[in-house]
């Protein structure tokens, strides 16, 4: 009527009626919006915290003679999944003497590790349909895995995956296959296996000494701060005897897809690994396929050629045996590892003889990971130079040389989320932490307004699960400084009034209590005590960080760690030695250290 009339009049009505049409939608969001949070439940609370942080928009693979949604799958799946040598072939499948049966405890144990919310595979089954129908029947999946482990089949029904093509964050343009990745999505029945496998696999591998104690990852009863503490406890053990001291943080290029099955079934089988097992393995690695999901993308499944599937539960297991070699005995030198990211520190009376050790201990290692098809990514190393906190004098400066790059000194790195510095100072760490948790706390709060919103008892969970973690990630190992600490109480006393919607006035003993939320230097103090705990509790045979404390602390061990994973100064000048962690000669034994 406006176009045929468009005199004022109407023009006003039409204007009128435009505003009370997006008002009206407007509130009626928003009325739906505060009725969803007032009505969550501890399930959907997640739902309305994943609705606020939002996603960014997925790009479109553009890639450079890849014309067609079929052209960018293949040139994805070319890049990802680069061609390996075969597999040996299956043997004829019997039934294996030494296996033994699988139990309805096993499930249950695999399916308690498992979540509901994760993403399913191609079948598009989640884990609650197995949790209901191993709760009402038990002995169904028992039938159904059982007779696969025992032959040690692993069938191409289950080898079936999804692969979501994501783009990475930050990359400054997107027409390479390298600025994305794959998440690959398995089945949830061939991931109860994979745990059940796991399990048993990891059993084994500490009697046939697969892992080397200094691998801290992706093994149960080891963690990144286990890590952290064995490199501040190596680097603090040789200032103490005057030595300069030096890391270079390596990363493993390719990582899980660089695994070649014959080198790592030919590894299971000479350390004396069950034959199932090994057969098992073998049949889990090969004849994989994959359907890449993005928009347009074909809907066939393609072969694909991959070394240890990413997304599957023994996935890290098998990667961290197959790079156990890697930690060599060099003279000077340590090697930490968690997962694919390595350290060497070595140690000397001058920082130009650590530098001649690292170039000397890649070098060693460089040699080491070729035979088996491991490679580092050489961009992403960095070198630091360790210093005493009262130490006078200047930072050095000397660089190292890798492959004709040279890597100068960081002034702090991150490695494992821990941000190091030359004197191991945690201001930097915890100035992070710190920005971090305020800014997550910015975001989920508009999910509680005050008078609106989310109950108090749901912003408790998130304070408890989101907040608290991002905010005291690194606690375990450093103490925040005061500087810091008295932010991140200001910070915590935050969380509190926001939870309880009390004026900022309100007396802090009170508002803690309200807020079922303790103070911050009695948090922290608890979990120190807690991971003291789990330190004096794990076997110093498995945990590098138990195997370093004193003798004088007591352990539930019944032996003690002086020779397990542990490198000792030697009566020769200047070499530090990484024991053999299978048997360690009685010569080097020092009562000193």
């Amino acid at each position: 009527m406006s176009r045929l009339d468009p005199s004022p009049l109407n023009w006003s009505n039409v204007k009128s009626s435009r505003r009370t049409y997006f008002k009206a939608i407007a509130s009626a969001k928003k009325t739906h919006w505060s009725d969803f949070l007032s009505s969550a439940t501890p399930h959907s609370v997640w739902t309305a915290k994943r609705f606020t942080f939002g996603r960014p928009p997925q790009r479109f693979p553009n890639l450079p003679g890849a014309s067609s949604p079929t052209e960018i799958a293949e040139t994805l799946l070319d890049h990802f999944f680069p061609s390996k040598p075969p597999p040996p072939p299956l043997l004829r499948l019997t039934r294996y003497e030494d296996y033994t049966p699988l139990t309805s405890e096993e499930i249950s144990r695999a399916l308690a590790k498992s979540s509901n919310t994760s993403a399913p595979g191609p079948d598009h089954i989640p884990y609650s349909v197995w949790k209901s129908v191993h709760r009402i029947k038990p002995s169904l999946i028992l039938s159904l895995l059982d007779p696969l482990l025992a032959h040690g089949l692993h069938p191409p029904s289950l080898k079936k995956a999804l692969g979501i093509v994501l783009d990475k964050p930050g990359k400054p343009s997107y027409d390479s296959p390298s600025s994305f990745t794959v998440v690959v999505l398995l089945r949830t029945l061939c991931k109860i296996l994979e745990r059940v496998v796991a399990t048993r696999l990891s059993a084994q591998a500490t009697i046939c000494s697969l892992i080397h104690p200094l691998q801290c990852g992706s093994l149960p009863g080891r963690s990144t701060a286990d890590a952290a503490l064995v490199l501040q406890h190596n680097v603090e053990s040789f200032h103490r005897l005057r030595y300069r001291v030096s890391t270079l943080f390596l990363d493993v290029k390719g990582g899980f897809d660089n695994v070649e099955s014959p080198s790592l079934l030919s590894l299971l089988h000479r350390k004396g690994v069950s034959p199932y097992l090994v057969q098992w393995t073998g049949s889990f690695l090969r004849d994989r396929t994959c359907r890449l999901t993005f928009q347009g993308s074909p809907r066939s499944f393609a072969p694909v050629s991959v070394g240890v599937p990413q997304g599957s539960p023994i996935s890290p297991l098998l990667f961290v045996i197959y790079v156990s070699s890697m930690h060599l005995e060099i003279p000077s030198s340590l090697i930490i590892s968690y997962v694919d990211d390595f350290a060497v520190t070595v140690a000397s009376p001058s920082y130009r003889s650590n530098v001649r050790l690292l170039q000397r201990s890649f070098s060693a290692l460089k040699r080491k990971a070729s035979p088996i098809n491991i490679s580092f990514s050489i961009p992403k190393t960095e070198l630091i130079h360790w210093r005493t906190a009262k130490s006078k004098e200047p930072p050095c400066s000397l660089p190292v040389q890798l492959e004709g790059q040279f890597f100068h000194p960081q002034s702090h790195l991150k490695w494992l989320g821990f941000i190091f510095t030359p004197s191991f100072n945690p201001r930097s760490h915890f100035s992070r932490r710190y920005s971090l948790a305020y800014a997550a706390l910015a975001t989920i709060r508009r999910l509680s307004p005050p008078g609106m919103g989310l109950p108090p008892h749901l912003c408790l969970s998130l304070a408890r699960s989101l907040l608290a973690p991002i905010l005291l990630y690194g606690s375990t190992v450093w103490n925040p400084p005061p500087s810091i600490m008295g932010q991140m109480s200001v910070f915590w006393h935050r969380v509190c009034r926001w939870i309880t919607n009390c004026f900022s006035s309100t007396n802090l003993t009170c508002l803690h209590r309200e807020a079922c939320l303790p103070p911050l230097p009695i948090l922290i103090r608890h979990q120190r005590r807690l991971a003291g705990l789990r330190l004096i509790c794990s076997p110093p045979e498995i945990n590098p960080a138990t195997a370093r404390l004193p003798k004088s602390v007591p352990t539930f061990s019944p032996q003690r760690a002086t020779l397990i994973a542990r490198g000792k100064i030697t009566s020769q000048p200047y070499l530090f030695f990484n024991l053999d962690w299978r048997s360690a000669p009685d010569k080097l034994r020092n009562p000193r250290y």
